[in-house]
């Protein structure tokens, strides 16, 4: 498109093209107008024939070919009509004129159309380098706003770097070895306190390395000169202040296309952290002397439980008298009783795969080979996500408290015994000059702790007196154990007596502790002492002696600090010389003997115990008892009371319970099946059996076992006529070497 003209007088396509014609006809009407004009007034011809020519050159150089062919069109037919109606020169050749014009026209429009053709070419020429400029110039424009904000970034990313590198108290560095060139980042200047317009150097570093650094700090720089290698170490700086850094170095080597090295690292001031280590260290070293110092024993495990064993602190290897390896890599298994590892493995196993915490109380092996029990509380420790890490162990010595524990078990079940087993008597009731003299040596003796042999025969109430000088005692406030020896199976006796092992003999499932252990800081009452078998005599001997005892099948002494109480109705004396009784442990026993006087032996305390027994079993019962019949209490007064005051508690409480009105009496018949003591069958004399020869106990025995047909046991047996019981008439049948079989015979 050109770039002047009509063109350029508007943008609107249809408006220009009229323009464009109207010019060629405007042109030519010019071009006419102006040679009829110039003819008129005479001008030469030739010059005004050019007119047309003029306007058809004009038209096709302004207005194109279209308008430019118009224009030829119009100047034709224009010179036609002027010459047709001589309004041109005569003899105007028309035709030729015409021709030329046609010639003319065409030489014209080429060149306007050629000239057009060059001019569009420009145009889009000069509109592609416009574009090609603009888009140029837009991305200079852009590539110097990326460089600014290149700029500005990479000046941000420095900033940051370098504050990065002062938060982090890191520096950078490069070093060429080969050249000895050094570059050091801001941060490493401050690190080593030297201003930035000094070169740094080597002999810088090693001019600021700790004199006890030094060496290291040379050897590592000169190993990395030479190999090329990667450095990383820590060493101290010494400022020109005097204070001390600590700084990490880290180098990584390069190497260039000309084989040279080059050295690119950081180096961190870790001072804080040493510090801190120290501290955490020192801190450390405290809570291990904190632990060292407590009296409990604590452990830290891994996550696999006990395989791996980390730290245990020094009251427990002094425990185990071992050192911290010898901890780690020994048997656990062995330092724990046998009872209690099975035990522990079977509770705390699903407790420990859970990873619950948990505690257990079991006994542990001590260097000297004693077991102590222990609370051990095992904690769990886990990581942020549930993960467990550790398990700490703490175990405390609970032997004091087993003891008490014991001791309190030991008491409470003496105390049960005691009040199972618990005599006739609430209280020693009498005032005859006999037990008044007894009493006086109960008064005595209670205060020591002197073995006490009490004689009597059976029914007097023996274990009344026992307990009576315990109450009495300085260990009136522990355990009061008591056992009559004569109902316990001689096979079971010393079991019971100082307890077993498990598995000591068939049907000792666990272990038992023995009426010795259970009186421990008390008294202890055997009853029956003369029905001891042998071998549990010399065990008792020992136990009166040295103070200590084993258990059945046991291999541990115990020591034990108890009071022996002892009673019989037998004559030990007989015993001795019969074989069946220590004689050693019989002198033992007998360091302060009390003889307690048999009931008929006391004839003013009958009426006393009536009224006792009478007021006692009447609140049981109900009843309400205001006198008593005289020929009752002389019935009473003129029986020989075998059975002693045993035998006076049970007449009375069937004669309560026998009792109508408030007057209280006997059935005759209940004493007359014991004859007075005038006529006593067998001969027996006044002393009791007991204290008879062997050959009097021999004959009194063959005679009651010929009366009774050899039978024992029972309201008829030989027993009760003699007035002992069954296990002590068994015992004096077996070592007198009676044959119980032929008095059945007869």
């Amino acid at each position: 498109m050109a770039h002047w003209g009509i063109s350029r007088l508007t943008a609107r396509p249809t408006l220009a093209v009229a323009l464009r014609y109207g010019l060629a006809v405007a042109s030519v009407a010019t071009a006419l107008g102006t040679t009829l004009i110039l003819r008129h007034y005479g001008f030469p011809p030739r010059f005004i024939s050019h007119f047309t020519l003029i306007a058809i050159a004009f038209t096709f150089c302004c207005a194109g070919t279209g308008p430019g062919l118009l224009a030829l069109l119009l100047s034709g037919l224009g010179v036609s009509l002027l010459a047709r109606n001589h309004l041109l020169l005569p003899g105007f050749p028309l035709e030729s004129f015409l021709v030329f014009y046609a010639v003319f026209s065409l030489l014209v429009g080429w060149f306007s159309a050629s000239r057009r053709r060059a001019e569009q070419l420009l145009m889009e020429a000069r509109d592609h380098l416009e574009f090609r400029i603009g888009e140029r110039t837009g991305e200079l424009v852009r590539a110097n706003a990326e460089l600014e904000d290149t700029q500005a970034a990479l000046r941000r990313r420095e900033a940051y770097l370098a504050r990065a590198q002062r938060l982090s108290q890191t520096g950078s560095f490069g070093w060429r070895p080969s050249t000895g060139e050094i570059l050091w980042s801001e941060e490493t200047f401050r690190i080593f306190q030297c201003d930035r317009t000094k070169k740094p150097t080597v002999e810088l570093v090693l001019q600021r390395a700790h004199p006890e650094d030094a060496a290291l700090v040379q050897e590592t720089i000169a190993r990395a000169s030479q190999d090329g290698r990667d450095f990383d170490f820590e060493h101290r700086l010494l400022m020109p202040d005097s204070s001390v850094k600590y700084v990490r170095v880290v180098a990584h080597a390069l190497r260039d296309e000309s084989v040279s090295i080059e050295s690119v690292g950081a180096v961190t001031d870790i001072t804080a952290e040493k510090q801190a280590e120290e501290k955490i260290r020192q801190s450390e070293m405290e809570l291990r002397q904190i632990l060292d110092f407590a009296p409990q024993q604590v452990a830290v495990l891994g996550p696999d439980r006990d395989r791996t064993r980390l730290y245990t602190n020094q009251a427990a290897l002094d425990y185990f008298d071992m050192t911290l390896e010898e901890w780690r890599s020994g048997d656990r298994r062995r330092f724990f009783h046998p009872d209690d590892w099975e035990r522990l493995m079977s509770e705390a196993q699903s407790k420990f795969l859970s990873g619950l915490p948990h505690e257990t109380e079991v006994r542990l092996l001590r260097k000297d080979w004693k077991y102590r029990w222990f609370l051990f509380r095992w904690n769990p420790v886990r990581d942020e996500q549930g993960r467990l890490m550790r398990w700490y162990v703490a175990g405390t010595d609970i032997e004091d408290r087993k003891q008490a524990e014991q001791r309190l078990q030991n008491e409470n079940l003496a105390l049960r015994e005691d009040i199972d087993q618990a005599s006739m008597f609430e209280e020693i009731v009498g005032s005859s000059k006999t037990l008044r003299k007894v009493l006086s040596q109960v008064a005595k003796v209670a205060p020591t702790d002197s073995t006490v042999l009490i004689l009597g025969e059976t029914g007097t109430g023996k274990e009344l007196i026992a307990r009576a000088i315990h109450k009495r005692s300085n260990r009136s406030t522990r355990a009061f154990v008591r056992m009559n020896c004569a109902a316990v199976p001689a096979s079971l006796i010393a079991s019971e007596l100082f307890g077993h092992e498990r598995g000591a003999f068939t049907g000792a499932i666990q272990r038992r502790v023995g009426r010795f252990e259970l009186a421990h800081g008390g008294t202890i009452f055997l009853d029956e002492v003369g029905e001891l078998p042998p071998e549990t005599q010399i065990t008792l001997l020992r136990v009166l002696q040295e103070r200590e005892f084993e258990r059945v099948d046991g291999g541990q002494p115990i020591s034990v600090d108890v009071r022996v109480l002892t009673a019989t109705n037998r004559d030990l004396n007989a015993a001795i010389a019969a074989g069946t009784f220590r004689q050693d442990l019989f002198y033992r026993l007998n360091v302060f003997p009390i003889q307690i006087p048999a009931l008929r032996e006391r004839p003013d305390d009958i009426p006393i115990l009536v009224e006792y027994f009478i007021e006692r079993y009447a609140k049981k019962v109900g009843k309400r008892i205001k006198t008593i019949r005289k020929n009752t209490l002389d019935l009473f007064h003129a029986y020989d009371w075998p059975g002693n005051i045993r035998e006076l508690q049970n007449v009375v409480e069937r004669a309560v319970v026998h009792c109508d009105g408030d007057t209280f009496s006997v059935d005759e018949t209940w004493l007359k099946r014991k004859l007075p003591r005038d006529s006593r069958p067998l001969s027996m004399p006044d002393a009791a059996l007991s204290r008879l020869d062997a050959d009097q106990e021999r004959q009194i025995i063959e005679a009651a076992l010929a009366e009774t047909g050899g039978r024992i046991a029972g309201p008829c047996g030989a027993a009760a006529k003699l007035g002992i019981p069954r296990q002590t008439l068994d015992s004096k049948i077996t070592s007198l070497g009676i044959d119980k079989s032929r008095f059945k015979s007869a």
